[in-house]
């Protein structure tokens, strides 16, 4: 079970933003660590909440809880609460695909009201992130899997300061360079070979971009992230932040 333990200092950010602390309205949650715990095990192992071992509580109770805290948008509070020193001297961006379970496509709506789309692997959602320049996540958007990736990067970058933006030739957009010449951000996005007058970027700030590859990797040791079985994106968003607050704070 040690891949589901948050750690003390994790546990001590996280603990003041959960729901049905003692003094809370209308609230009877118990044990919130465990709680948190038991999603941390859904997300490493992928497994139907079914499946939850009864150590951590009964599993519609468990689900029904985790939902609660979905609606109420604390995931993203507890990830940004672990996530609040990012290094912004620059950043990267890239996206990644994933799978969507057939279990994951019976969102009310149909999956046309999730970011659930068909590409060459069929059934799949696009994460586009944003991480800072020790590789860890700062933002992230979904998006269909046929989307093309360049489509959320400017509503990923606004607001945020930085100083150089790393990405690959997916990212070699025409919108996407005026913007960050506009802001005065040094540019470090991969030519396409069909520029007849190719930027020059720094070739050895560019290998840096490894970091958010790496990121991907550890996002996706996560097997409830690496194939898609929640139907709707506030879930499958729920799951990516918590994941990410644990990697966040290793």
């Amino acid at each position: 079970m040690d891949r589901f333990v948050l750690t003390d200092a994790q546990w001590a950010k996280m603990d003041a933003l959960c729901l049905g602390k003692p003094g809370d309205p209308d609230r009877s949650g118990k044990d919130n660590r465990l709680f948190v715990k038991a999603v941390l095990w859904i997300a490493r192992t992928g497994s139907p909440w079914r499946n939850l071992p009864r150590t951590f509580g009964r599993w519609i109770s468990v689900y029904t809880r985790f939902r609660d805290w979905v609606k109420a948008d604390v995931w993203k509070r507890l990830f940004d609460v672990v996530s609040d020193e990012p290094d912004m001297e620059y950043a990267m961006v890239d996206a990644t695909i994933v799978k969507v379970q057939r279990h994951g496509q019976g969102a009310k709506g149909g999956t046309q009201s999730q970011a659930i789309g068909r590409s060459k692997g069929g059934m799949t959602t696009k994460i586009l992130a944003l991480t800072d320049a020790l590789g860890n996540l700062v933002r992230f958007v979904l998006l269909p899997g046929q989307r093309f990736d360049t489509v959320g990067v400017l509503p990923l970058i606004e607001g945020l300061a930085f100083e150089a933006l790393i990405a690959d030739k997916a990212f070699d957009s025409n919108a996407i360079i005026a913007e960050l010449d506009a802001r005065g951000d040094k540019i470090v996005i991969s030519q396409h070979p069909r520029h007849a007058r190719p930027l020059a970027i720094d070739e050895e700030m560019y290998k840096w971009r490894h970091l958010i590859e790496n990121f991907f990797g550890k996002l996706k040791e996560f097997q409830r992230i690496a194939l898609r079985a929640d139907k709707t994106d506030q879930s499958f968003s729920a799951m990516i932040h918590l994941a990410a607050a644990v990697i966040n704070s290793r």
